[in-house]
Order: C-alpha cells, then sequence, then structure tokens
C-alpha cells in the first residue's frame, strides 16, 4: 500500500504551522496563485518536531522548511516572524511566541511587553514585524523571501481581530491597531503580506518548470 506523503503531487505544499489563525492568513492571500494545493500538518502524519534554534528569522524558516520537505517527499513552505521592538533593543525577536516563557500566551506575552515599555513615549516605541518566509523541496531550499511592517506599541491592547501581538501593534497610516483592522486590510499590509507578495513572484516561475 502507498502512503499519501509518497503519492502527493509535486505542487503540493505543506504549509508549516502550528497556529491555524497564521495558516488562514496565507491560504487567504494564496488563494489566487494557480497550480498549488495548499495542505496542512494534519494532512501528514508523523511530523518529526523541529527546535526553533536560529538566531535569525530566516534560520528557522530555512530549517524548518528543508527538514519538513525531505520528511514528507514535498514541497514545504516554513515561515518565522516576530516583534522587533526598537526600546527593546530588538525584542523579543525570534522569541516573539515564548517571550513571556515556553508556555506564553498571547495575553502573557502582551502583558510582559507593556510592563517593559512602562513609561516609554510614543516617539520611542517604534517597532515592525518581521516576516521569512522559506520555501524547500525534498532535495534542498529553493528561497526565501522577507517582508516587514512598521508602526509602534501601543500604550494598551485595542481590537478583536487577530492574534498574538496585533492588540498592541499601532499602524500610524490607519490610525488603528492590527486588531482592529478588518482582517481584509491586514492581509494586504502587514509583514506576512508583504513577505507572501514576493512569494508568488517566486513560485510562479517555478511552477511552470514542472
Amino acid at each position: 500500500m502507498t502512503s499519501f506523503v509518497n503519492t502527493v503531487h509535486t505542487k503540493t505544499i505543506l504549509v508549516a504551522t502550528q497556529n491555524e489563525k497564521k495558516r488562514a492568513e496565507i491560504k487567504e492571500i494564496l488563494k489566487d496563485v494557480p497550480g498549488i494545493l495548499l495542505r496542512g500538518s494534519n494532512d501528514f502524519p508523523f511530523l518529526p518536531e523541529i527546535e526553533e534554534d536560529g538566531t535569525t528569522f530566516q534560520e528557522n524558516a530555512v530549517k524548518k522548511a528543508i527538514i519538513l520537505a525531505k520528511a514528507c517527499n514535498t514541497w514545504a513552505m516554513a515561515d518565522d516572524s516576530g516583534l522587533e521592538i526598537d526600546a527593546l533593543n530588538g525584542r523579543p525577536g525570534v522569541y516573539s511566541c515564548r517571550y513571556a516563557g515556553p508556555d506564553a500566551t498571547d495575553e502573557g506575552n502582551i502583558v510582559k511587553v507593556l510592563s517593559e515599555l512602562r513609561g516609554v513615549p510614543k516617539k520611542r516605541r517604534t517597532a515592525r514585524f518581521v516576516c521569512t518566509i522559506a520555501l524547500a523541496g525534498p532535495y534542498g531550499l529553493f528561497f526565501t523571501v522577507e517582508g516587514r511592517c512598521e508602526g509602534f506599541i501601543a500604550e494598551e491592547p485595542k481590537g478583536k481581530f487577530g492574534f498574538g501581538y496585533d492588540p498592541i501593534f499601532y499602524v500610524p497610516d490607519y490610525h488603528q491597531t492590527f486588531a482592529e483592522l478588518n482582517p481584509s486590510i491586514k492581509n494586504k499590509i502587514s509583514h506576512r503580506a508583504n513577505a507572501l507578495m514576493r512569494f508568488k513572484e517566486q513560485i510562479q516561475p517555478l511552477i511552470r518548470k514542472i
């Protein structure tokens, strides 16, 4: 009996994230790219555990994409993203998901950031979201892309949309946090949206070659 992993089409892409909201954003932004079939981790049993021990977003994204593409015998796209705050010397950075500890919640991470920024004036609360996406196949890395979105850290959480640090990431052009913005707008201006636009440009020539 042949397993699903060994019979999937080459253009099938494993979206390597356990974050359902992040996966939904990726699928929404890439829905108009022809010739690809996005699959989640639930479609691939026995995925290996991967330690995100890189010092940069790119190192983590590349490591995840290469290991999972080889393990699943298909293409895999992996992203690593996070929040860089200038007043905190770039923290939380690659530790964004676990800034308040190994089992940190979004709320816990936000509380820690706001406590560390207590008393810091708005002009010094500059920050950016950064997203690096890597695409790999069973035999190695295809490419990486990066996207950024500049903003400020608000003094308190606002909004009901999004996830992670979205309630405290204020976007000056829209006078709202990511969590207040309509998701359709966020999916056009976010760090992940910017990275995925570049991803689209890079992947379409690859698909045509197959």
